[in-house]
C-alpha cells in the first residue's frame, strides 16, 4: 500500500481504472452464467454495458467521494453522519439514475419485454440497484479513508525521521561547533588558574562542564522537552561562559514560570545565545549585557535574546549555521505557525524573536 501511496498519478488512476473494469466483468460474467444455468436466452451485450457503465461512474465519482470524506472526517459521529447520510443518498441516486439512463439510451428495453416503458424500467432498477449504490458508496468511503488513514501514518513517520535525523544533527553541530577545542582549551585553563586562587570556584567551574556535557548528551532522543530543562542547560552554559568573561558580561533570565511547562526544541536557545555571545559581546571593549525573556503570548510561547553588543553587520543580517539550524528545526516542528524574527535593536544590539505554539508538558 506504501508504494502506491508513492506512485506517479497517472498509474494509480491505471490501476483505479483496471480494478473497476475487472469488477465490472466479473459481475457480467456471473450474470451471464445465472442465465445459462436457468435456461434463459442470453447476450454478453447488455449485462456488458449495464456493469461497465456502473463500474465506470462509481470510478468517475471517486474523487467526490473521497472529498466528502475529508469533509466529513472530523472526530465526532454527528459530523460524519450529517454529512455522509444525505450525500450517500443523494449520490448513490443520482449514480443509480445516470446508469439506467445510459443504458437505455444504448441497449434500450430488453427483447423479452418490447413494450416496457421507461418509467416502468427506472422503478424496478431503482428498486434493486439502489440499496446496492448506497452499499458501494460505504465501500468506496472505507477504502479511501483507509487509505487517507495510511498516507498520513506513512507522513508522520517521515516527519518523525526528519526531526529525529535533525535533532541528531543539532547535537552533533553542538559538541562540533560549540565546544570547539579553543572553548574547552579557555574552560580547563580558567579551571587550573582557579585551582589554588580559589578552589571553591574551581570545582563549581568543573561540575558547570560536567553538567553542561551531560545535559547535551542526555536528551539526545528527546525531540521537545520542557522549557524548565533548556533553562537548566543554558545555566550550565552560561555559568561557563562567565569565566570566560569574567566581569564583562551581565546576564538576566527573565523567565516567565507560566512558561516553565511549556514543550520547546531541544537546545533552541542555546545556538542563540552562542551567537550573541560571539558576534555581538565577544568583541566589545566594555561591559555587555544577554537579556532572555520567556513569555506566553495567548496560544504563544515568546522566546527572546538580546545584547547590547556591536550589532548587525551594515549588509544586513545573515543565518549562519546555528540561526539557519533553527529556522529549519521550527518549520518541520510548527510549520508557518512559528516565525524567527532577527533585527538591530535601536538603542544598539541584537534581538532575536521565536514565537510559536504554546504546547504544555504532561505532568
Amino acid at each position: 500500500m506504501s508504494d502506491l501511496m508513492t506512485a506517479p498519478r497517472w498509474k494509480i488512476w491505471a490501476l483505479v481504472f483496471a480494478l473497476w473494469t475487472v469488477l465490472a466483468l466479473s459481475y457480467t460474467a456471473s450474470s451471464v452464467i445465472s442465465m445459462m444455468s436457468e435456461g434463459e436466452a442470453f447476450t454478453w451485450t447488455r449485462p456488458l454495458t449495464w456493469n461497465l457503465t456502473n463500474a465506470y461512474l462509481w470510478m468517475l465519482l471517486t474523487p467526490l467521494v473521497a472529498w466528502l470524506g475529508r469533509q466529513g472526517g472530523g472526530d465526532g459521529w454527528s459530523r460524519f453522519w450529517a454529512v455522509h447520510g444525505p450525500s450517500s443518498v443523494l449520490l448513490a441516486a443520482t449514480q443509480v439514475g445516470l446508469v439506467m439512463c445510459i443504458y437505455w439510451t444504448l441497449c434500450g428495453p430488453p427483447a423479452t419485454r418490447p413494450g416496457l416503458t421507461f418509467g416502468a424500467f427506472a422503478r424496478m432498477q431503482f428498486a434493486y440497484n439502489f440499496h446496492l449504490s448506497l452499499l458501494t458508496y460505504g465501500v468506496v468511503l472505507v477504502v479511501l479513508r483507509a487509505l487517507e488513514s495510511q498516507r498520513r501514518l506513512r507522513d508522520e513517520r517521515l516527519r518523525s525521521s526528519q526531526l529525529e535525523t535533525q535533532l541528531v544533527q543539532s547535537q552533533l553541530q553542538t559538541l562540533r561547533v560549540q565546544l570547539q577545542p579553543h572553548f574547552l582549551f579557555n574552560t580547563l585553563n580558567a579551571i587550573s588558574a582557579l585551582a589554588l586562587a580559589d578552589p571553591v570556584q574551581a570545582r563549581q567551574m568543573i561540575a558547570r562542564l560536567s553538567d553542561f556535557l551531560r545535559l547535551t548528551l542526555e536528551e539526545r532522543h528527546a525531540q521537545q522537552v520542557p522549557l524548565s530543562r533548556e533553562v537548566e542547560f543554558l545555566n550550565c552554559y552560561l555559568g561557563i561562559q562567565q569565566v570566560r568573561f569574567q566581569d564583562r558580561l551581565t546576564t538576566h533570565l527573565d523567565v516567565s514560570a507560566d512558561t516553565l511547562r511549556a514543550l520547546v526544541p531541544n537546545m533552541i536557545l542555546q545556538p542563540l545565545v552562542e551567537n550573541a555571545l560571539r558576534h555581538g559581546l565577544l568583541d566589545k571593549t566594555e561591559r555587555g549585557t544577554l537579556h532572555i525573556v520567556t513569555r506566553r503570548d495567548g496560544d504563544d510561547l515568546l522566546l527572546r535574546v538580546d545584547d547590547d553588543g556591536i550589532g548587525l553587520p551594515p549588509e544586513g543580517p545573515k543565518d549562519g549555521l546555528g540561526l539557519g539550524n533553527t529556522r529549519t528545526r521550527l518549520d518541520m516542528l510548527f510549520g508557518e505557525a512559528a516565525t524567527v524574527d532577527l533585527q538591530r535593536k535601536v538603542e544598539g544590539g541584537t534581538r532575536v524573536e521565536l514565537r510559536f505554539p504554546f504546547r504544555e508538558c504532561a505532568a
